[in-house]
């Protein structure tokens, strides 16, 4: 049965351009919402801009304009770059809208009448400069545990210590300097701790709606009590005020997630239908997709405040981990970042960035490595040099030959062509008969476990899969040679139908990475002349007989190394300068430069050896399909490595240079025919090539279109 989906991501902040983790999630759950419509599931997938609070009141008086303005010019940058990104959202909103302010007030309202809001006078840092309530982040003082100077209010960046702003000594204010003074003021709370929020809460959380680490997580703080939650926020605020209570405003982490209803509100309204009413059908699965930073928020005060004010509560909230960029933590500030701006600006191609994300993500929450080097080699490995080469190599033939005309011969006729061409020497062999078949089912039996893996948010081991398949396919062409079918006078037929073959099988391997290849996959329909865009429902389909396609342009084009080097590159403001010195001073004293260490000696060249003896060494291309620490062991990884045929289990020495998450798929060398050796880990299956003098490590790697099982000769 069709499913009904109301799917978002979390609100970025409406006080910047997009960083590379927005683009993750959104390319996490766009990939997903693809696949649902795929899959021919009725979803509703809408986002909004969160616009309130007071880092953006405050950076919208620093330029001068109004905070409406500010937000208008952000969301400007927004859309445009959803649209380079291909994020197929139906609607992005503001949580500045007037179906936010109307639904914050009605659920306001509805937990008031449940008993769920109390009110309290608390005591607050005030700026008497500023004349506003400071925010815990623009509090700063020395910290109460170490006495780190200049530290925030809510915790010190030198010892970790988490406390309250009036814990701080000598504190200041970080917006003018001046000693803030404690202050009194009467707040809302949303009562968190009541013993009907904790009863739903350890039931809802803990019923396989999130991931086991997640739940795990909430029940941590479940069973450390939770506090109630301030909803209030003093004027001046920019934000929404709360109904019938002058210069008191909602603090922007209430509004914000009501933003997913006023933006699905707003869209649908506009396609004439009711909100009310598609939130009421209990067929409705309502998904989020948001980072592991804002748990708390969505697994706890999100869920509670549904419930208790008689509205849908979320089925699942999906999280994931964080981006970092060659295993470091992103950091505008220190230059290590990837702007999303630049990579599109630069004229990099966004579905490249899209694989490359899908072939790292999964179901858990963990943290992804953007690794430039192993970027480039999948981009150009995987997407040009296995899957777009199917279609170039059969689209020349078919073009010259055949005006773009496919074999009127059907793919199930297979067997009775290859009869026909038995006295042709570039034809099949007799006992060789059911190939053809043999490689079109196996691409096709595919279909499920991929669907599955997508469905699940597995979406590196779908990858892995279609990546296997396309090797497959490269690998039966080159069984079949259709370059030399070609040479032979008379087998035109032959050459058709096998041309139309592998164009059949591109077709659906098109429509196993149409989630994550929007725009490739749309370029394909056109090629192949599809009257409709493709569908899951289509695997099993074929090309009519007949058929005429377009004339082939180039798919995709290869990552070339240079662009990642500019796109790396640090903006000049980020580059430090050597101060100048000034006029008239004296020179500046200078250490002698040290004499650099010398390279490791070079051990001569061994004892010479014969071709023979080279040739009994079976080397391979082999991927690293997984890797692992060996407990007990320093030095060793555990490696599982495809080698075309099989797999095989190799224990490698290189644990110092490397993690295990940062080798996974991996292309490497392998010797494949050297002796099993046991060991206490288990057996090693063969030895993985790497140079190194001693102290460094470097494992080699065969150049980009190279695939698993192929002889290094």
């Amino acid at each position: 049965m069709p499913r009904k989906l109301f799917v978002t991501t979390a609100l970025p902040y409406a006080n910047g351009p997009f960083h590379i983790g927005h683009i993750m999630e959104y390319t996490q759950a766009d990939i997903w919402v693809r696949f649902q419509r795929l899959q021919g599931h009725k979803v509703h997938f809408v986002c909004a801009d969160d616009t309130h609070g007071a880092p953006i009141m405050l950076k919208a008086e620093a330029e001068g304009i109004s905070p409406e303005e500010l937000i208008a010019r952000v969301a400007e940058s927004h859309r445009r770059d959803l649209a380079r990104f291909g994020v197929s959202f139906d609607h992005f909103h503001s949580t500045h809208s007037e179906e936010n302010r109307e639904l914050a007030a009605q659920i306001f309202a509805a937990l008031r009448e449940a008993g769920f809001i109390a009110t309290r006078t608390i005591e607050q840092f005030f700026d008497p400069v500023k004349g506003m309530f400071l925010p815990d982040r623009y509090i700063k003082g020395e910290c109460p545990k170490c006495g780190a100077k200049d530290q925030y209010g809510d915790s010190c960046e030198s010892c970790g210590a988490v406390y309250t702003p009036t814990d701080l000594k000598n504190p200041f204010s970080a917006l003018t300097g001046a000693t803030p003074v404690m202050k009194k003021s009467e707040h809302f709370f949303f009562r968190l701790s009541d013993p009907r929020c904790v009863e739903f809460l350890k039931s809802w959380t803990q019923d396989g709606r999130l991931q086991p680490e997640v739940a795990n997580k909430v029940r941590e703080w479940l069973d450390g009590g939770l506090n109630d939650w301030d909803i209030t926020r003093d004027a001046p605020y920019f934000g929404i005020e709360i109904p019938g209570e002058k210069g008191k405003y909602f603090y922007v982490w209430l509004d914000a997630p009501i933003g997913y209803l006023a933006s699905l509100r707003s869209y649908l309204e506009k396609k004439g239908l009711d909100v009310a009413k598609v939130l009421a059908d209990p067929k409705l699965e309502q998904i989020h997709f948001i980072g592991k930073d804002i748990i708390y928020f969505h697994t706890l005060f999100w869920p509670a405040m549904l419930k208790f004010a008689g509205r849908k509560v979320p089925d699942n909230v999906f999280v994931h981990g964080f981006l970092t960029l060659t295993g470091e933590k992103l950091s505008k500030s220190r230059g290590i970042t990837v702007s999303p701006q630049k990579y599109a600006d630069l004229g990099l191609n966004p579905e490249w960035l899209r694989y490359y994300l899908a072939a790292k993500l999964n179901a858990r929450v963990e943290d992804l490595d953007f690794n430039p080097d192993d970027f480039l080699a999948r981009v150009n490995s995987d997407l040009v040099g296995k899957y777009v080469n199917i279609a170039s190599r059969a689209a020349g033939f078919i073009a010259k030959r055949f005006a773009g005309r496919l074999s009127e011969e059907p793919l199930s006729a297979g067997r009775e062509l290859k009869h026909k061409l038995r006295g042709n020497v570039a034809a099949p062999a007799p006992d060789d008969e059911e190939q053809v078949p043999a490689i079109l089912f196996e691409v096709r039996s595919f279909a499920d476990q991929i669907a599955a893996d997508y469905d699940a948010r597995e979406f590196g081991k779908a990858i892995r899969q279609v990546m296997f398949l396309a090797d497959r396919v490269n690998q039966y062409v080159d069984e079949q040679k259709p370059w030399e079918i070609a040479k032979e006078a008379g087998q035109e037929a032959a050459l058709q139908w096998f041309c139309t073959l592998y164009l059949e099988l591109f077709r659906i391997l098109t429509i196993y990475l149409k989630p994550v290849l929007p725009k490739v996959a749309e370029d394909v329909e056109a090629f192949l002349g599809l009257a409709k865009p493709l569908t899951w429902e289509d695997v099993p389909s074929a090309l009519k007989p007949g058929h005429v396609v377009q004339p082939y342009r180039h798919l995709l084009s290869r990552i070339d190394p240079k662009q990642i080097a500019e796109l790396l590159e640090p903006p000049a403001e980020a580059k430090p300068e050597a101060p100048k010195p000034a006029a008239g001073a004296a020179p500046e004293f200078r250490l002698e430069p040290v004499e650099p260490p010398k390279p490791a000696p070079i051990l001569p060249v061994g004892e010479t050896i014969s071709i023979d003896d080279f040739g009994k060494i079976d080397l391979r291309v082999a991927r690293i399909v997984d890797a692992e620490l060996v407990p007990d062991a320093d030095k060793l990884l555990k490696l599982t490595l495809d080698i075309g045929i099989e797999t095989r289990t190799v224990f490698a020495g290189i644990r110092s240079a490397y993690t295990p998450k940062e080798l996974v798929g991996r292309l490497t060398v392998m010797v494949a025919n050297l002796a099993p050796r046991k060991m206490r880990f288990g057996e090693s299956q063969g030895m993985v090539l790497a140079a190194g003098d001693g102290s460094s490590i470097y494992l080699l790697a065969p150049d980009a279109g190279a695939t698993p099982g192929m002889r290094i000769k």
